[in-house]
């Protein structure tokens, strides 16, 4: 029997930074991860390697390299049970560790709808974080022409543009109205949409898929509008579903989506057990309802948190709540979103104005590189609080929609906005004269003043 202070049970994103934070903060004290596989996956960058990489291994998080620069122990293998009372976990191998702290990082699984006639014929795929699964997936991808892509997140309009890219024929089917529908509002998801066009993928929304059709393997989608589309392969990116079957099966409480309930310092209602990432219960920073927010950079946060707060809390350094920040790029165009979009605001019943400005991301606009640049901004009416926006732009569109978040997170005002000094470059930035942030600030601001 193996004996650690704290084991950590996942090695993706949010176990690794637990790990890596935790040891940071309390040197003196033993840490274990265990991860199911050897080779861990950059989450974001799996659709990548359908495409713009030559291979998975070029996907490859240093996880074991970074663990034992640190002086954690990094274990390959499956946890198949947790014993609470005797603060113990057992592998599927037999072996047995206990601990004093555990941190549940588990992550999540995709959806596979059981209403979904055909979902189980071959070459329909979903996008698990299972190296081996991706290269079959890829291997077999490769001797298909017809690709019928199903759910246009950021995972699936990804996902197309890289096929598209690789030379396949591609159809995104959405049921909701628009492209990436629950990140931006019509007006920046109609851009977004025009660019996939562009570079060659075929777009429904408005429309579900109600079978996948064929005798043994993927000969067509059938739409619920009537349309039928030739397909040689479906890839399914619906969402995903936390992981917390050990969770359940050991008595730690979870919520009705299936989500580990926690509090700000990703504490579980069983003593000295935390869990964070996609298997954590999450609350928008905004509304503070429970949201199924799967993102790798939430993830890293809570698991800072939780890290730090293992042995002695800290009562400054807690998880407020998600944001929900994306960000994602169709060749050159960069394009990304914080907080809440003007739609989910006024379904909230939250008065809104907003602010939208066009510009260029470099100052002139003839500089080599320049790019279009638009910025949407969503501000509370009677309180000016910043709580969303939407970026299209180039590369730096990142980079912005982080700064965003940060305004938001420190629940900045319009005003703020307008007396924020901010560095700017030519071969950088926009003008400092028009900002995109600041002048989408000045629109709400007037609307503020009319208004009053």
């Amino acid at each position: 029997m193996k004996e650690t202070d704290v084991l950590v049970i996942g090695g993706s994103a949010a176990g690794m930074v637990v790990a890596l934070t935790g040891k940071s903060t309390y040197p003196d004290k033993s840490f274990t991860m265990i991860k199911k596989q050897k080779d861990v996956m950059v989450p974001c960058g799996i659709p990548y390697i359908f495409g713009t990489l030559d291979a998975s291994q070029q996907n490859i998080m240093p996880v074991d390299t970074m663990m034992e620069k640190s002086g954690i122990e990094s274990v390959t293998g499956e946890v198949v049970a947790i014993d609470n009372k005797t603060r113990s976990a057992r592998l599927a191998d037999g072996e047995t560790i206990t601990y004093r702290k555990l941190v549940l990082a588990t992550g999540s699984m995709p959806v596979i709808p059981k209403w979904l006639k055909g979902g189980d014929k071959a070459n329909v795929f979903t996008v698990p974080k299972d190296r081996v699964y991706l290269d079959e997936m890829k291997e077999k991808l490769a001797g298909c022409r017809r690709v019928v892509v199903i759910g246009a997140g950021f995972i699936g309009v990804e996902f197309s543009d890289e096929f598209a890219r690789s030379g396949h024929e591609v159809v995104l089917v959405e049921k909701l109205p628009d492209i990436l529908a629950l990140a931006f509002d019509p007006e920046l998801s109609d851009k977004i949409e025009t660019l996939l066009k562009e570079r060659g993928v075929i777009v429904r929304t408005g429309t579900g898929v109600t079978e996948i059709c064929g005798d043994n393997k993927v000969e067509s989608v059938k739409l619920d509008n009537g349309e039928v589309i030739e397909a040689d392969a479906v890839v399914l990116s619906i969402g995903y579903k936390p992981n917390t079957r050990l969770a359940k099966e050991s008595g730690i409480y979870v919520d009705e989506g299936s989500f580990i309930a926690v509090d700000e310092y990703m504490r579980t209602h069983e003593p000295d057990v935390f869990a964070v990432g996609d298997c954590a219960q999450k609350r928008d920073f905004v509304t503070r309802r429970r949201v199924p927010t799967m993102l790798a950079s939430t993830a890293c946060a809570e698991a800072r948190i939780a890290g730090m707060n293992l042995f002695q809390l800290n009562t400054v350094k807690t998880f407020s709540g998600t944001i929900a920040i994306y960000a994602t790029a169709i060749g050159n165009t960069g394009f990304g979103t914080a907080g809440l979009t003007e739609g989910a605001a006024r379904a909230e019943n939250i008065d809104v104005l907003t602010g939208l400005f066009e510009g260029i991301d470099r100052h002139p606009g003839t500089l080599p590189g320049a790019h279009k640049q638009t910025v949407k901004l969503i501000a509370a009416h009677n309180s000016g609080v910043i709580i969303g926006g939407e970026v299209i732009g180039g590369l730096s569109a990142g980079e912005l929609t982080n700064v965003i978040g940060m305004i938001i997170q420190n629940r900045m005002t319009v005003n703020s906005l307008l007396i924020t000094q901010i560095g700017t470059h030519p071969l950088l930035t926009a003008s400092p004269a028009a900002y995109p942030l600041i002048k989408a600030a000045e629109m709400i601001d007037r609307q503020m003043r009319v208004k009053g």
